[in-house]
């Protein structure tokens, strides 16, 4: 269960902060995409606070995951909220994590899922190894502090299900700062298990310079892919192009909408993978798809990619007709695109060019659209 919920003030953006874009992906999308590659996770459910939906909705475009609870007024109630939620599926085990970390790796995840194997509740910990100083409201150290057995709790924890929600119905009237904080309130022993300094949890401005720093240097391997569609014009349609109905005298002829530069970029990026084209996932002959919207394809494609590891780093897209005049609408359709890819527009290139009245484009019979696309996954 990933904790979402919070108003992340503390950064100093209008935004909260795990919605800020880290490295041109939300930090809720990075720390998703974290668990999500980790194979002893089942699903994942997160909770956000009110009025998120649509942050949330662009953080997670492409990914299918369970509707997200809606938290309380504190994080204690916020866990609360998702735990209820979850309780209809009668879960055995669940881990808590908090959004704003998003460099859980596996072997974190590993070693809190083993422990659960022998206890109720699991914390992950790193020692302290600096020195201690009280220091009081005027600023003057009054005293030092003994740090042996001292720890510095970190997430995911991990519990027995029945037990954290036993506590948090017990204790809803109590502040605790994490969960193991309200099993303790019942007596239920808390396994330590070794944290890892990479999951610190982004808080000021300088976290987020941490957070970008140690994404550039982590290794990837870079692939490229390309993809090409064409559709022919029909009259009584419309034109969609980039999820974005322009105006014109006719649309294109298709199964689904026909979204000719959808198509292009969903083939790129499953050629990146070498997953085969849209037609092998979404047949034409299949009812399912007919008149849909191409945007699903384009989730679904992202979605395989992102599963993989892998980031969506570029986007160059080239739209091939003589009309209608794709100038006035490019940045419209740029913004489109990167949000259905939840990629910064800096990241995303919409242009346009004609065949000089060549061919079946300079006909004006149709329209093509040719894409190719920057990945990375991880080494």
């Amino acid at each position: 269960m990933v904790m979402a919920a919070g108003s992340g003030l503390r950064l100093g953006r209008e935004r909260p902060k795990q919605y800020q874009a880290l490295a041109g992906l939300p930090m809720l999308r990075r720390t998703i995409d974290a668990l999500r590659a980790c194979p002893e996770l089942r699903e994942l459910q997160v909770v956000i606070g009110a009025g998120q939906d649509d942050l949330y909705d662009a953080a997670t475009r492409g990914l299918e995951l369970p509707p997200p609870v809606i938290g309380g007024a504190t994080r204690q109630a916020s866990v609360r909220r998702g735990l209820e939620a979850l309780a209809r599926r009668a879960p055995t085990h669940v881990l808590v994590h908090d959004a704003a970390r998003p460099f859980a790796s596996p072997a974190l995840v590993g070693r809190v899922r083993q422990g659960l194997a022998s206890a109720r509740a699991v914390l992950p910990v790193l020692p302290v190894v600096d020195t201690l100083k009280r220091v009081d409201a005027n600023g003057d150290v009054v005293a030092e502090m003994p740090r042996d057995g001292l720890g510095r709790a970190q997430t995911p924890q991990g519990f027995d299900f029945a037990t954290l929600l036993l506590a948090h119905r017990r204790h809803a009237d109590r502040d605790c700062t994490d969960d193991a904080g309200v099993v303790a309130l019942d007596g239920v022993p808390v396994l330590a298990v070794a944290g890892e300094e990479e999951n610190f949890k982004v808080t000021t401005e300088a976290d987020m310079a941490r957070a970008e720093a140690l994404l550039a240097r982590q290794p990837r391997r870079w692939i490229s892919g390309s993809g090409f569609d064409v559709h022919a014009f029909a009259p009584g349609r419309p034109l969609v192009l980039c999820g974005i109905t322009l105006p014109h005298d006719r649309g294109l002829a298709g199964h689904s909408d026909a979204d000719v530069a959808l198509h292009a970029v969903t083939d790129a990026l499953l050629g990146g993978i070498a997953e085969g084209d849209i037609g092998s996932h979404f047949p034409p002959s299949d009812p399912r798809w007919r008149d849909v919207a191409s945007a699903h394809f384009l989730h679904h494609a992202t979605g395989l990619v992102r599963a993989r590891g892998g980031r969506i780093e570029h986007v160059d897209l080239t739209i091939i007709g003589e009309r209608p005049k794709i100038g006035p609408h490019r940045d419209t359709l740029r913004a489109s695109l990167a949000g259905l890819l939840a990629l910064d527009p800096g990241r995303v290139s919409v242009k346009a060019t004609t065949t000089e009245r060549l061919g079946f484009c300079g006909r004006e019979e149709g329209l093509a659209a040719q894409a190719t696309v920057s990945l990375s996954f991880p080494l």
